[in-house]
């Protein structure tokens, strides 16, 4: 629900409060533009009063949507440890928006020490563990997804001091690991973005249209294949006896009939039938062996 709306629907709640002793909240018109040092300090006194409220009253309802919007400059300050990343800025914030929810409804005054400094670890937290969970492409183990982070800051370091890209032995010696954990490393870095088939890419495509990477992806031709099986089967026909090789001519390429081929031949229809099973029969062992061997 709307703060300002709810604000409206608070109001009777608020007064009826002061009865009891508990003052009103404040009438805040914008807690999103509130500035961080004015939030930081009516954030105590929202907080108290949230204690004193029935959880599912409006008046509560009020008291914590205020406190998420006045300290949403915490999650943006928080997330802009993350800019650069690839990721939509948006995203980032709404997920530290669950981490500053978790703050408020796990915060206690009695903890004496500033919601700011309870908060920031939840936001953090959440926004990394969205990057461990969800953005990489494929799957990888936590151990190497953490190395990833520790290979871009080493990269970053010693390019600024060499002024080129780093070798693995280099990486190797200022992480302090073998070179064989930085390729591995590098390799598991390639699955932490991907791309659409379909995005767009710079240039013409192959009609003159917007040239997308499906484009530039082979397929497989099922006339590839055909030539395949013929090669793999020419050797096979040329071992076969001249009639059997005949008999396969006038089957498959002529297309006669086992009748036809029985009367060319000067036998009947069923053996012919005999014939071309014992041949393709012969045939296919072949092909199935010399699979077998590759």
């Amino acid at each position: 629900m709307d703060t300002a709306v709810m604000r409206s629907e608070a109001e009777v709640e608020q007064t009826a409060g002061t009865s009891t002793g508990i003052g009103p909240l404040p009438d805040i018109k914008n807690p999103r533009t509130m500035a961080p040092r004015d939030a930081r300090e009516l954030s105590r006194q929202f907080f108290q009063r949230l204690s004193e409220l029935d959880e599912g009253t409006h008046a509560h309802q009020y008291a914590r949507n205020t406190l998420i919007e006045m300290n949403m400059s915490l999650v943006r300050f928080a997330a802009g440890r993350f800019r650069g990343r690839g990721n939509d800025m948006e995203d980032i914030v709404q997920t530290g928006m669950i981490g500053l929810i978790k703050a408020i409804d796990r915060f206690e005054l009695s903890r004496e020490v500033e919601f700011t400094s309870f908060a920031l670890p939840y936001i953090v937290g959440e926004i990394k563990r969205f990057f461990r969970d969800t953005t990489w492409a494929v799957h990888v183990p936590r151990r190497l997804q953490e190395l990833r982070v520790d290979l871009a800051k080493a990269r970053d370091e010693l390019a600024g001091r060499l002024d080129r890209e780093p070798t693995v032995a280099e990486l190797a010696t200022l992480m302090n690991i073998d070179e064989d954990e930085v390729i591995e490393a590098q390799v598991a870095a390639n699955g932490y973005n991907s791309a659409s088939l379909d995005a767009a890419l710079t240039g013409d495509g192959p009609e003159g249209g917007e040239a997308v990477l499906a484009d530039f992806i082979g397929v497989e031709e099922d006339g590839l294949r055909l030539v395949e099986d013929c090669q793999s089967l020419a050797p096979l026909m040329a071992e076969l006896s001249e009639r059997d090789r005949q008999i396969i001519h006038m089957r498959f390429v002529e297309e006669a009939t086992q009748a036809e081929i029985g009367a060319r031949l000067g036998c009947s229809q069923m053996h012919v039938s005999r014939l071309i099973k014992r041949i393709i029969t012969r045939l296919r062992q072949g092909m199935l062996g010399e699979l077998g061997c590759a």
